[in-house]
């Protein structure tokens, strides 16, 4: 399989962990996000993501297929790679477990991306300190919000569900990742950042991490 992936892309961070927990072998095709304009603008990337977006994964299927949108991708390996499960086996576990990932995708990452960041300095002539202050408010307010989820929870164990990593974690460590960048305010998300740190003494989610890429930058 091939991975179309940048090293600070939270949503490609998070089919590296999927991949890494499953245990799959995969190339990381590398797209930078910002020189010469953005590499996934690119006519020939773009024939591959209409939205020239990453992550992109090319499977190993014959033919191969494109499959694009992280929970899509991480989804499909789950299906034809159940071994270890990202997903438990209730059907009301599986939605909460896909909530705490819809969370970070649906309410605080559509908010907070690169193209959106860029749309706020270049069109809105928004100042580099609003941006970071916009950014800092909903990664904040989202991250709190994901904390009274679990702290409520009964499933919540190790990590977000039970003491194994399950699709939800996938989800919640780039984001922490992203927060701790941005300098966001985290000491109000003691759940959130206990669950990061047991993730983060895995080597599934250390060898996912950007500096460990091989596009990585200072």
């Amino acid at each position: 399989m091939k991975l179309h992936s940048y090293f600070r892309s939270s949503a490609s961070y998070r089919v590296r962990i999927a991949l890494n927990l499953k245990g799959l072998s995969y190339e990381t095709v590398p797209v930078h996000l910002l020189k010469g304009g953005g590499q996934q603008l690119t006519p020939e990337y773009l024939t591959l993501n209409p939205d020239g977006l990453v992550p992109v994964l090319i499977t190993d299927d014959a033919p191969p297929t494109t499959l694009m949108q992280s929970l899509a991708i991480i989804e499909y390996l789950e299906e034809i790679h159940p071994q270890p499960p990202l997903l438990p086996e209730k059907a009301l576990d599986r939605a909460f477990v896909r909530s705490i990932a819809l969370a970070i995708a649906c309410e605080i990452h559509p908010l907070n991306n690169l193209r959106v960041l860029r749309y706020l300095v270049r069109n809105l002539k928004v100042n580099e300190e609003d941006k970071t202050l916009w950014y800092r408010h909903w990664c904040e307010h989202g991250l709190a919000s994901i904390e009274k989820i679990l702290v409520r929870d009964a499933r919540v164990g190790k990590f977000c569900y039970g003491d194994s990593p399950s699709l939800a974690d996938c989800f919640l460590v780039p984001q922490v990742a992203n927060a701790q960048r941005f300098e966001c305010d985290l000491s109000r998300m003691p759940t959130v950042m206990r669950i990061h740190e047991t993730c983060m003494a895995l080597d599934a989610f250390v060898s996912a991490s950007p500096p460990k890429q091989p596009d990585a930058e200072n």
